[in-house]
């Protein structure tokens, strides 16, 4: 057995022999859960469970999501919640899907309960009965097929479940609710667009936020929670490579952009390994490239998308200016004219930062989650170098959030893949099929229960 394996494995016993044992001595510090709990969250599967279908199978892509949002605020009216619509307004002005859905019940602490509804424009793989078969149109004009493929049709699913629980609890809490369905997270300025619509000013301000996250690459029924920084940054940036148009057949009559930017692609992969600290976590991906018009033209300029990670704002300035310094040394190499010096664009509004949690909060809400899992299905989550806005809803930090993670996987097929060496498809992959029923079922109860211990 490998290395990796056997920490995985011992990992497996600890929680299913030790941690248990420990779990009598833990209790006494945990907030109780409901004891009727999870045979409430069971009765309500089937409707759930036919819910995620619906949504897994009509899509929406970001800036879209007209129909996700309305059957989203339709449920929720339908549970009794005061719903708005069409909540967020884009940089260039456009009115976005934003939901707000209210339920206030007496004096008490104001919580905020976020759920993202976008999908992403991937052609779908899975072969399961409900799959996507949605095509559209992207912001390029291409056609392409549209799926869930990052789980945010669970974290509508969970956001529906949890709201009707809480509101047959009603006697079991106080304060308010405030429940998000946010818009285009996928291109994350969804929760940038609700708080440029004055969200807090129309809605109130919350005294804490609550998100969850669906992950791949954690086993069906537990969850995993951390306090501190949990999600690096994300910046966009735009890199046009600009050239010399001439006849393919005599290439030393201009200047070849697609040479240009095929060079700068691998020198911009050593910004990380080599000019950053390799102690400070950073990623930068070059994720599109387009240019060129015919095979025998040399053409005027090839158009490069990027993305970086990083969790260090000092880090993620230096990446930047590395990646103007090497754009424009490629181009003084090829010798090209001043006026055709290639351009480096950071989106301002494609921009998210670091999601931090709180950590006493974090904390606090662990001990809940193990009250109502079980201390086996309640794991220490990892600091991932992927990407969320829902934390500019915490007003860089001045509001306490948590945001935690769902497993979607069976165990059967995370051991297989320890085994084989073969990755399990995660977010983002046309092939990722979350475990539903368990997945759901764990999402709500773990949702419900922490709701609860902060409305209490």
């Amino acid at each position: 057995m490998g290395h990796a394996a056997l920490l995985k494995y011992n990992l497996a016993m600890y929680r299913k022999l030790i941690l248990p044992a420990l779990f009598p001595f833990v209790l006494p510090m945990c907030a109780q859960a409901p004891a009727d709990l999870k045979p409430s969250v069971e009765a309500q599967l089937p409707t759930l469970i036919e819910a995620y279908k619906d949504f897994h199978s009509t899509p929406e892509l970001s800036h879209s999501e007209e129909h996700t949002s309305a059957k989203l605020a339709t449920d929720l009216r339908k549970l009794g919640y005061s719903v708005t619509e069409h909540v967020g307004l884009y940089a260039d002005g456009t009115k976005a899907w934003g939901v707000v859905a209210l339920l206030e019940n007496g004096p008490g602490p104001r919580l905020l309960i976020r759920s993202d509804m976008d999908a992403l424009p991937v052609e779908e793989k899975t072969g399961v009965a409900y799959a996507s078969t949605v095509h559209t149109k992207n912001p390029d004009g291409q056609t392409t097929g549209v799926m869930h493929a990052c789980g945010h049709d669970i974290h509508m699913t969970v956001l529906l479940g949890t709201a009707k629980e809480l509101v047959e609890r009603k006697s079991q809490w106080h304060g308010s609710l405030m429940l998000i369905g946010q818009p285009s997270e996928e291109t994350i300025d969804g929760a940038r667009a609700m708080l440029a619509d004055n969200l807090y000013k129309r809605f109130g301000k919350p005294d804490f936020v609550l998100s969850e996250h669906d992950d791949g690459g954690s086993a069906a029924g537990d969850i995993t929670i951390k306090g501190g920084p949990l999600m690096a940054s994300s910046t966009s940036i735009d890199v046009v490579m600009r050239g010399v148009g001439t006849h393919g057949s005599r290439p030393e009559g201009g200047k070849d952009p697609i040479l240009l930017a095929a060079e700068f692609v691998l020198l911009a992969q050593t910004i990380v390994s080599r000019q950053v600290d390799p102690q400070q976590p950073a990623v930068l991906t070059v994720g599109t490239i387009r240019g060129g018009l015919k095979r025998n033209i040399i053409s005027e300029e090839v158009d490069m998308g990027l993305t970086l990670r990083t969790s260090s704002e000092a880090v993620r300035d230096q990446i930047i200016a590395a990646v103007r310094k090497t754009a424009e040394g490629v181009a003084v190499a090829y010798n090209m004219p001043v006026d055709r010096m290639p351009t480096v664009t950071v989106s301002k509004t494609e921009f998210a930062p670091a999601t931090f949690n709180d950590p006493a909060f974090a904390e606090r809400l662990t001990q809940t989650a193990v009250a109502a899992l079980g201390p086996e299905h309640v794991l220490p989550s990892k600091f991932k170098m992927g990407s969320e806005d829902v934390g500019l809803f915490s007003l860089d930090g001045t509001i306490p959030a948590v945001m935690f993670w769902i497993g979607t996987t069976s165990p059967e097929k995370l051991a297989e893949s320890v085994r084989t060496g073969v990755s399990v498809p995660m977010q983002h992959s046309p092939l990722f099929a979350p475990v539903y029923e368990p997945t759901i079922r764990t999402g709500v109860i773990a949702m419900t229960s922490m709701a609860l211990d902060i409305l209490r």
